[in-house]
Protein backbone atom coordinates (compact mmCIF):
# COMPACT_ATOMS: atom_id res chain seq x y z
CA UNK A 1 0.00 0.00 0.00
CA UNK A 2 1.11 3.53 -1.26
CA UNK A 3 1.93 6.28 1.69
CA UNK A 4 -0.84 8.56 1.36
CA UNK A 5 0.32 11.43 3.95
CA UNK A 6 0.06 15.09 2.91
CA UNK A 7 2.97 16.11 0.93
CA UNK A 8 2.94 19.46 3.52
CA UNK A 9 3.03 17.01 6.23
CA UNK A 10 6.64 15.75 5.21
CA UNK A 11 9.81 16.68 6.22
CA UNK A 12 13.43 15.97 5.76
CA UNK A 13 14.61 13.54 8.11
CA UNK A 14 17.69 14.40 9.76
CA UNK A 15 19.05 10.56 9.60
CA UNK A 16 18.78 10.49 5.96
CA UNK A 17 20.79 12.17 3.70
CA UNK A 18 18.55 15.39 1.35
CA UNK A 19 17.28 12.54 -1.22
CA UNK A 20 15.34 10.85 1.25
CA UNK A 21 12.16 11.82 2.34
CA UNK A 22 9.81 10.33 5.39
CA UNK A 23 6.97 11.21 4.25
CA UNK A 24 5.14 10.98 7.63
CA UNK A 25 6.18 9.15 11.33
CA UNK A 26 2.47 7.22 11.30
CA UNK A 27 2.84 5.94 7.47
CA UNK A 28 6.82 5.87 7.64
CA UNK A 29 7.36 5.95 3.91
CA UNK A 30 11.10 6.11 2.54
CA UNK A 31 11.04 8.18 -0.71
CA UNK A 32 14.30 7.92 -2.80
CA UNK A 33 15.28 11.01 -5.46
CA UNK A 34 16.37 9.21 -8.04
CA UNK A 35 17.77 10.21 -12.06
CA UNK A 36 17.61 9.12 -15.26
CA UNK A 37 20.79 6.79 -15.91
CA UNK A 38 19.50 6.32 -19.11
CA UNK A 39 16.84 5.21 -21.92
CA UNK A 40 18.15 1.58 -23.58
CA UNK A 41 15.96 -0.72 -25.67
CA UNK A 42 14.96 -4.22 -23.66
CA UNK A 43 17.31 -6.59 -26.01
CA UNK A 44 14.70 -9.25 -26.09
CA UNK A 45 11.13 -6.89 -26.84
CA UNK A 46 12.88 -3.76 -28.12
CA UNK A 47 10.53 -1.80 -26.13
CA UNK A 48 12.59 0.99 -24.33
CA UNK A 49 13.45 1.05 -21.18
CA UNK A 50 14.09 4.02 -18.57
CA UNK A 51 16.48 3.10 -16.53
CA UNK A 52 16.44 5.47 -13.21
CA UNK A 53 19.13 4.91 -10.38
CA UNK A 54 18.87 6.49 -6.78
CA UNK A 55 20.61 10.09 -6.62
CA UNK A 56 22.84 8.62 -3.71
CA UNK A 57 23.09 5.03 -3.52
CA UNK A 58 23.38 1.61 -6.34
CA UNK A 59 20.41 0.74 -6.72
CA UNK A 60 18.53 0.79 -10.36
CA UNK A 61 14.89 1.08 -11.08
CA UNK A 62 14.08 -0.26 -14.71
CA UNK A 63 10.27 0.93 -16.35
CA UNK A 64 9.49 -0.43 -19.36
CA UNK A 65 7.51 2.12 -21.34
CA UNK A 66 5.86 2.27 -24.70
CA UNK A 67 7.02 3.64 -28.51
CA UNK A 68 5.79 7.05 -27.72
CA UNK A 69 6.72 7.54 -24.52
CA UNK A 70 10.12 6.35 -24.86
CA UNK A 71 10.58 9.02 -27.69
CA UNK A 72 9.34 12.26 -25.99
CA UNK A 73 11.92 11.12 -23.57
CA UNK A 74 14.52 10.35 -25.22
CA UNK A 75 14.25 13.83 -27.40
CA UNK A 76 14.28 15.62 -24.27
CA UNK A 77 17.27 14.27 -22.87
CA UNK A 78 18.85 14.63 -26.57
CA UNK A 79 17.92 18.47 -26.37
CA UNK A 80 15.96 18.26 -30.10
CA UNK A 81 13.23 21.07 -30.33
CA UNK A 82 10.40 19.91 -32.40
CA UNK A 83 8.93 23.13 -34.53
CA UNK A 84 5.79 22.49 -32.84
CA UNK A 85 4.79 21.72 -28.99
CA UNK A 86 4.52 18.12 -28.50
CA UNK A 87 1.59 17.00 -25.57
CA UNK A 88 4.36 16.58 -23.13
CA UNK A 89 5.32 20.91 -23.56
CA UNK A 90 1.73 21.56 -24.09
CA UNK A 91 1.23 19.82 -20.66
CA UNK A 92 4.13 21.94 -19.11
CA UNK A 93 2.90 25.12 -21.10
CA UNK A 94 -0.24 24.91 -19.66
CA UNK A 95 0.68 24.30 -15.89
CA UNK A 96 3.06 27.31 -16.28
CA UNK A 97 -0.03 29.66 -17.90
CA UNK A 98 -2.04 28.33 -15.22
CA UNK A 99 0.07 29.87 -12.78
CA UNK A 100 1.27 26.56 -11.48
CA UNK A 101 5.04 24.36 -11.77
CA UNK A 102 6.09 21.04 -11.49
CA UNK A 103 7.15 20.52 -8.50
CA UNK A 104 8.45 16.89 -8.77
CA UNK A 105 7.23 13.00 -9.42
CA UNK A 106 6.74 10.20 -7.16
CA UNK A 107 6.66 7.10 -8.30
CA UNK A 108 4.46 5.99 -5.83
CA UNK A 109 3.10 2.27 -6.23
CA UNK A 110 3.58 -1.33 -8.27
CA UNK A 111 0.26 -3.00 -8.51
CA UNK A 112 0.09 -5.72 -10.75
CA UNK A 113 3.37 -5.31 -12.77
CA UNK A 114 1.91 -1.46 -13.53
CA UNK A 115 3.58 1.10 -11.70
CA UNK A 116 1.71 4.41 -10.84
CA UNK A 117 3.00 7.75 -10.63
CA UNK A 118 2.11 11.08 -9.54
CA UNK A 119 2.85 14.81 -10.45
CA UNK A 120 3.13 17.16 -7.72
CA UNK A 121 2.15 20.90 -9.31
CA UNK A 122 2.18 23.63 -6.86
CA UNK A 123 -0.16 26.42 -7.80
CA UNK A 124 -1.76 29.48 -5.54
CA UNK A 125 -4.43 26.80 -4.56
CA UNK A 126 -1.93 24.71 -2.95
CA UNK A 127 0.02 21.46 -3.78
CA UNK A 128 -2.24 19.19 -6.87
CA UNK A 129 -1.35 15.63 -7.09
CA UNK A 130 -2.51 14.47 -10.44
CA UNK A 131 -2.64 10.29 -11.00
CA UNK A 132 -0.16 9.96 -14.50
CA UNK A 133 1.91 6.54 -15.85
CA UNK A 134 5.08 6.95 -14.98
CA UNK A 135 6.57 7.69 -18.39
CA UNK A 136 4.47 11.01 -19.13
CA UNK A 137 5.39 11.98 -15.10
CA UNK A 138 8.96 11.59 -16.38
CA UNK A 139 8.40 13.13 -19.47
CA UNK A 140 7.17 16.30 -17.85
CA UNK A 141 9.52 16.14 -14.88
CA UNK A 142 12.37 16.40 -17.50
CA UNK A 143 10.76 19.47 -19.69
CA UNK A 144 10.10 20.82 -16.08
CA UNK A 145 13.43 20.30 -14.85
CA UNK A 146 11.41 18.71 -12.04
CA UNK A 147 13.09 15.95 -9.58
CA UNK A 148 11.41 12.53 -9.77
CA UNK A 149 11.07 10.16 -6.36
CA UNK A 150 10.05 6.80 -6.19
CA UNK A 151 9.22 5.33 -2.94
CA UNK A 152 11.27 2.49 -1.36
CA UNK A 153 8.02 -0.19 -1.36
CA UNK A 154 7.92 0.22 -4.85
CA UNK A 155 11.80 -0.39 -5.62
CA UNK A 156 11.67 -3.15 -3.30
CA UNK A 157 8.40 -4.88 -4.98
CA UNK A 158 9.76 -4.37 -8.22
CA UNK A 159 12.82 -6.33 -7.32
CA UNK A 160 10.93 -9.23 -6.09
CA UNK A 161 8.25 -9.44 -8.60
CA UNK A 162 11.35 -9.85 -11.03
CA UNK A 163 12.37 -12.75 -8.60
CA UNK A 164 9.21 -14.33 -8.77
CA UNK A 165 9.80 -15.20 -12.38
CA UNK A 166 12.66 -16.63 -14.06
CA UNK A 167 14.85 -15.67 -11.28
CA UNK A 168 18.32 -16.91 -13.88
CA UNK A 169 17.11 -14.61 -16.60
CA UNK A 170 15.81 -11.69 -14.12
CA UNK A 171 18.87 -11.84 -11.81
CA UNK A 172 21.05 -11.62 -15.01
CA UNK A 173 19.34 -8.68 -16.64
CA UNK A 174 19.30 -6.81 -13.15
CA UNK A 175 23.02 -7.09 -13.06
CA UNK A 176 23.60 -6.00 -16.19
CA UNK A 177 21.14 -2.90 -15.76
CA UNK A 178 23.24 -2.03 -12.76
CA UNK A 179 26.76 -2.63 -14.32
CA UNK A 180 25.44 -0.23 -17.43
CA UNK A 181 28.33 2.52 -17.23
CA UNK A 182 27.87 5.45 -19.21
CA UNK A 183 29.20 4.31 -22.60
CA UNK A 184 27.44 1.76 -22.64
CA UNK A 185 24.19 4.00 -22.98
CA UNK A 186 26.15 6.01 -25.42
CA UNK A 187 23.13 9.15 -26.16
CA UNK A 188 20.57 7.31 -25.16
CA UNK A 189 20.27 5.69 -27.83
CA UNK A 190 17.07 3.03 -28.59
Amino acid sequence: MPCRASFRNRFIDKQFRPPYILASEENACLEIEMAIKGLISDPLTNMPIIVLREVEGERVLPIWVGLFEGNAIHVQLEGVQAPRPMTHDLLKSTIEELGGHVERVLVSELKDNTFYAMLEIRSASGLLRVDARPSDAIAVALRSKAPIFVEDSVIRNARSIELSRDAVDVGRLQKWLENLSDDDLGKYKM
